[in-house]
Formats: C-alpha cells, structure tokens, sequence
C-alpha cells in the first residue's frame, strides 16, 4: 500500500473486534508518528499506550469519573449536553478498543491555563500543528498495517480526571484508538478542491 492508497483508505473507526495488537506493531505506529516533522524540530508528543492487559480499567475510570462530573455543567445547555452524549459514546468506543494510545505534549500548558506572552501562544499553535502531524502519521501507518484507528479529542471533557490519572503533568493532547476494524464505513464528504483552493 503507497501513501496515495493509505489516505484513501483511511477511516474512523468507531466498532473494533477484541483482538490484540502485537506491542512491536504498536511501536511500528508509534515510530511513524515520532517520524512526522515538528516546529523547529522540538518533537513535543511523549505516549502512553494503554491495553486490555494493562491499566485500561483504571484508564475507563478516569474517563467515566470525568465525564460524569462534565453532566452537572453540561446540563444547563442543548450544546452541552450534545457534546457530552459524544464523550459518552467515544467511552464505550474506548470500552472496546484494544489499545488505546494518549499523545502528551510536555512543552504544553492544560487548556485551562492562559497563554502570555504572545510568543507562548505562537509556541503552541506550532506544536499543536506538529502533534497533529504526528497523529496522522499514526492513523495512516495503522491503516497500512490493516488496522482501524479513531482520533480522539473527547478526552477533554474528562481533562482533569484524566490528567490527574496520567500523572506526567503534561498537556493532554488527544488519544488513538486503534485495533482490528468490526465496520468498513464509506467515505465521508469533502469539500471539492474547488470550493476550497485559491490560486495566486
């Protein structure tokens, strides 16, 4: 599979089977992501990867426990309630899942925090675009190697607990879940080339 095919075959993967991944594919997917280029080279992602034979049970804790103190503030708006509805699915996503892998930044701040000087938020916006990078680079090395992935940035609505079950003190950047596909779902829409290019 070339690069070109990758991309095109590359979904999100919401139904996983309950195989197991072997640790050296799972290493391979995290190479590809160390490979992605970064702003100046800092290569602000640091992983943990979390597995039915390790601590995912502490990690499915960590998420309910987030998600639920998210439903006393969530519940005062119609936007809230729906964000929260997707966590809670992505939950049981994770419920499923057998790897789920978090990207940390340690250069990062929590979302929480205010960014000052102005600097620090160019900073930022430069090593979220290369932890972007990075993840990519993993969905597409999982889809090379037959797997399914989901990129997941519901993790937030649970940040704090989180956070706090993680304990590296590093900005919580995403997760990817990743196992063996139980649904080939189509495409999605985009947007034609057209609608979206400008030529200067």
């Amino acid at each position: 599979m070339n690069t070109m095919d990758a991309i095109q075959m590359r979904r999100s993967i919401r139904k996983f089977s309950a195989d197991p991944v072997s640790r050296e594919t799972i290493e391979q997917i995290i190479q590809a992501g160390i490979d992605a280029p970064s702003a100046k080279n800092r290569q602000p992602w640091r992983f943990v990867v979390v597995t039915a034979d390790g601590e995912k049970p502490g990690m499915l804790n960590a998420m309910r426990e987030g998600l639920k103190r998210m439903e006393e503030s969530a519940a005062s708006s119609v936007e809230g309630r729906l964000f929260l509805a997707g966590a809670w699915h992505t939950f049981r996503i994770m419920e499923k899942a057998p790897v789920t892998i978090f990207v940390l930044n340690p250069e990062g701040k929590s979302p929480f925090v205010g960014l000052e000087p102005i600097f620090e938020r160019f900073m930022e916006l430069a090593n979220v675009q290369s932890v972007g990078a990075c993840i990519e680079n993993m969905c597409l090395a999982a889809t090379e190697k037959g797997l399914g992935s989901l990129w997941i940035c519901d993790v937030f609505q649970a940040y704090h607990s989180l956070a706090k079950w993680l304990g590296t003190g590093w900005q919580l950047a995403a997760a990817l879940s990743v196992g063996y596909a139980e649904e080939s779902p189509p495409a999605r829409p985009r947007n034609p080339i057209e609608e979206v290019t400008t030529w200067r």
